[in-house]
C-alpha cells in the first residue's frame, strides 16, 4: 500500500507491476514470473538503473534473481559494466532490492 501513495504522489515518477505466478501469462501465453517480466522491459529497467534515482524492489520465489541476473549480465556487457560488481554498488545505495523466499 505503501507504493500505491508513493504512485498517486509522483504518478510520472514510479511504476508499480504485479506478477502473479501461474495466475498471469506473457504474449506466448507462458506463466508470467517475475524474470518473465524483467526480460519484457530489460532494456527500460538497464536504463533506469544507470540512473542514481532509481530504486528497484522485487520478491519471489529463490532462484527467480539468478535468472534476473542472467538477463542483466548481458545488456550490462554492452555498456562495458560488470552486472555482479555493479549490483553490488546498487545494493549497498539501497537502490536493488531482491527478496527471495
Amino acid at each position: 500500500m505503501e507504493f500505491e501513495l508513493m504512485k498517486e504522489k509522483a504518478p510520472e515518477n514510479f511504476r508499480l507491476k504485479f506478477v502473479v505466478s501461474r495466475e498471469q501469462t506473457n504474449d506466448k501465453g507462458e506463466n508470467m514470473y517475475i524474470q518473465t517480466r524483467v526480460a519484457q522491459y530489460a532494456e527500460e529497467i538497464w536504463e533506469l538503473l544507470k540512473k542514481d534515482n532509481t530504486f528497484i524492489y522485487m520478491c519471489g520465489l529463490k532462484g527467480m534473481d539468478k535468472r534476473i541476473d542472467n538477463i542483466l549480465v548481458s545488456l550490462a556487457a554492452k555498456d562495458s559494466i560488470d552486472w555482479l560488481e555493479y549490483k553490488r554498488q546498487l545494493k549497498k545505495a539501497e537502490q536493488w532490492n531482491v527478496e527471495v523466499y
